[in-house]
């Protein structure tokens, strides 16, 4: 009785210690403690300023002994400070995220440092550079939304090429004007010629282009459109608030990121990688559910779960951006858009 009393006393303490770190980052103890000593940490980031500092005051809390410094720009405006900081041989942040064609223009100037984070355990391959100059902190999936009302079941569109049936001509689908990572994610996924040859046959069928992703799945969700390509998330949004629209994902999906990236010349190199760790934890990461974003962890469900699972999907590729100022002029040529 006293052996199994002593076991079940064991059982418990390594339960709540187990439940306890889980709570943790990975991060190496040393970097933790030269973080202390170090005592601060400056985050530039283009997410939003209400969701943002919920993860500083958070990562506080975790972590009483370093002081976040929350630095919170549009995406254009944020590449645009770290870039002009660099040309004037500064470096002010530690760890900076924003969005996808920041990777190639900072590393491009080695403003970017390699951190192999332990994080990576539990985060798909194609969400982060294996020499560790960038990691996706969430994504942001393009999905085919439809009005419930306006569109059958059974005549949802369920591929690309579906999207070409005669039916969908003439302003039926909204679809954004500067589609450009669309274009550049299905080039990756198909090649060049029949990305654009089916992009071609797309612009034929007389979508409606206009800016604003919110906005173009309020109105088809209000019975504008019967379809509109968008962002997954920004489309279950507007299906949780009533409206009548719901969504398919096209494969490939062609999955956006927005990356997290640390600062060569990081004024806090070791605090700059216990906080990307903490973004990238359990922890941070559930937070994102709470903001209706959707996180890359495999043990970390979106809500739903369909958000990022279930469905093939290309993911943003840095690399590519070397071509981008081509597939923007490529695809306003192909709608007509200039």
């Amino acid at each position: 009785m006293k052996t199994g009393f002593i076991s079940i006393l064991f059982a418990t303490f390594f339960f709540l210690l187990s439940a306890s770190s889980s709570s943790q980052t990975s991060t190496d103890p040393k970097i933790v403690e030269a973080a202390k000593k170090e005592g601060e940490v400056v985050w530039y980031t283009s997410m939003a300023l209400d969701q943002s500092k919920p993860v500083v005051d958070q990562f506080q809390k975790r972590y009483p002994f370093i002081k976040p410094t929350l630095y919170r720009a549009g995406g254009g405006a944020l590449m645009n400070k770290v870039l002009t900081e660099g040309r004037a041989g500064k470096s002010f942040f530690d760890v900076v995220g924003g969005r996808g064609e920041m990777i190639q223009a900072f590393k491009e100037k080695n403003f970017l440092a390699s951190y192999l984070s332990p994080e990576t355990k539990m985060i798909d391959q194609d969400l982060f550079d294996k020499e560790g100059y960038w990691y996706t902190y969430y994504v942001v999936p393009n999905a085919l939304g439809y009005n419930t009302r306006l569109v059958k079941s059974e005549e949802v569109p369920k591929t690309y090429e579906a999207l070409l049936d005669p039916k969908w001509k003439g302003r039926k689908i909204s679809m954004d004007n500067e589609a450009y990572l669309l274009l550049q994610g299905l080039i990756t996924a198909w090649g060049r010629e029949k990305a654009v040859d089916y992009m071609k046959k797309l612009a034929a069928q007389d979508p409606v282009l206009s800016r604003g992703n919110t906005e173009r799945v309020t109105i088809t969700g209000a019975g504008e459109y019967p379809l509109v390509i968008a962002y997954a998330h920004t489309v279950e949004r507007e299906k949780f608030k009533g409206a009548s629209i719901d969504w398919v994902a096209l494969e490939p999906a062609v999955v956006e990121i927005d990356p997290l990236m640390i600062g060569s010349k990081a004024p806090h190199p070791n605090a700059a990688r216990l906080f990307l760790d903490f973004l990238l934890s359990k922890e941070g990461q559930e937070m994102l559910v709470g903001f209706q974003r959707i996180p890359v962890r495999r043990d970390v469900e979106p809500k739903p779960a369909r958000l990022f699972r279930g469905y093939q999907r290309v993911v943003e590729r840095p690399d590519d951006y070397k071509y981008f100022s081509d597939n923007v002029k490529l695809f306003q040529e192909i709608f007509k858009t200039r």
